[in-house]
């Protein structure tokens, strides 16, 4: 017979607790509140910008979308879409992206109660189902632009996991669409996204660097319309402490949360997935093993312990993934090397791909 649990562990299965995958939801999980962060967010929406949010992997984007697609859909018809979902062929061509942008909506529509009309999505399933060879990507926005028309709400596309994007050169056709639509808002009224959010790793601004010579000419800046973004993603010493203050009133630890709120902000400058690694860790894994109550665990003395677990991980996946481009980026790598360990100083190339990695890992957390 399955082993019957204590109240104890059901009211703690009950209780929140610290994620480091995936989304964090406020249902279940204790996070830092993101209200300012959303709010700030929600003001480009509703000037009608188009902007991209790229920042180093696991910084929270995922989570601020979904807390802001809650937040816009009280004013907005919210389309948000994943490109992580759909397969690397897809982006062979204009034909085969549109057809899966159709089903992306098609499926928005049918399992996430996006309310599509009917008649948009006869033609996206019409689309869809035509010979790719007869298919442009103004097709696909052209059935867009009638749905925006016709829609009674604005409509903001929200497009997570961009770095998924295996054809550059499709996608800054995409981008041009959008681009003409922005365009096109302001000087004729054209029917167009209320706004567009773009978010990944990547700078959008950069896919460029890759596409093959030979189709250089092709690119004219199509994303030189987004807004910067420069909303600060990292989580703030308050911030934190706020979190830690919802944690001690379900624990009741005795930690003083504010003077661990300010060890863990030195330890991560706020990088979102280590502040809750690092939670995690205390939480989890240093009762008994470490200490004998949370009350000792939830110390300065805790931190640095957890610090030193997660260091010394073998699969964390963060590390695994910036280990990762330092293997695919050998001159990066390099040029690491001899700034820690020889004091050496390079010229910041911007448009350089290589440094450009490091960029998106150190200089946006900050």
């Amino acid at each position: 017979m399955p082993k019957a649990h204590t109240a104890a562990e059901e009211d703690r299965h009950l209780m929140k607790h610290f994620n480091t995958t995936a989304v964090c939801l406020p249902s279940k999980h204790y996070m830092v509140d993101l209200s300012q962060r959303v709010k700030e967010i929600k003001t480009l929406v509703d000037e009608g910008k188009y902007f991209t949010i790229n920042r180093a992997r696991q910084y929270g984007k995922t989570t601020t979308l979904t807390v802001l697609k809650q937040i816009l859909k009280t004013e907005y018809l919210v389309l948000s879409l994943d490109f992580q979902r759909v397969d690397h062929d897809v982006f062979e061509n204009g034909a085969t992206f549109s057809q899966a942008m159709s089903r992306l909506i098609m499926d928005a529509h049918e399992f996430e109660d996006v309310p599509v009309p009917e008649k948009t999505l006869s033609a996206l399933e019409e689309l869809n189902n035509s010979d790719p060879q007869k298919i442009k990507m103004d097709n696909l926005f052209r059935i867009l632009k009638r749905w925006i028309k016709h829609s009674e709400q604005p409509i903001v596309l929200m497009i997570d996991e961009i770095d998924s994007v295996t054809n550059n050169q499709v996608f800054l056709d995409f981008l041009a669409q959008l681009r003409d639509g922005y365009i096109g808002r302001d000087t004729n009224s054209s029917p167009a996204f209320q706004s567009v959010i773009l978010a990944g790793v990547t700078d959008v601004k950069h896919l460029n660097s890759r596409i093959p010579p030979e189709n250089q000419h092709k690119v004219n800046s199509p994303w030189n319309i987004a807004a910067d973004f420069d909303i600060d993603m990292s989580l703030s010493e308050d911030g934190i402490r706020g979190m830690l203050d919802e944690y001690e009133a379900d624990h009741r630890t005795g930690m003083n949360t504010g003077e661990i709120a300010k060890s863990i902000r030195e330890y991560t400058n706020g990088y979102p997935y280590l502040v809750s690694r690092i939670c995690q860790k205390i939480d989890t894994d240093l009762v008994p093993g470490v200490f004998n109550s949370p009350h000792d665990a939830w110390t300065l003395y805790g931190v640095d312990e957890a610090v030193k677990k997660i260091l010394s991980e073998p699969n964390n996946s963060l590390f695994e993934s910036l280990t990762g481009k330092l293997t695919n980026y050998p001159t990066l790598r390099s040029q690491l090397r001899a700034i820690l360990m020889r004091g050496e100083t390079f010229a910041w190339l911007p448009y350089n791909e290589e440094q450009q990695q490091l960029f998106n890992v150190w200089v946006y957390p900050k």
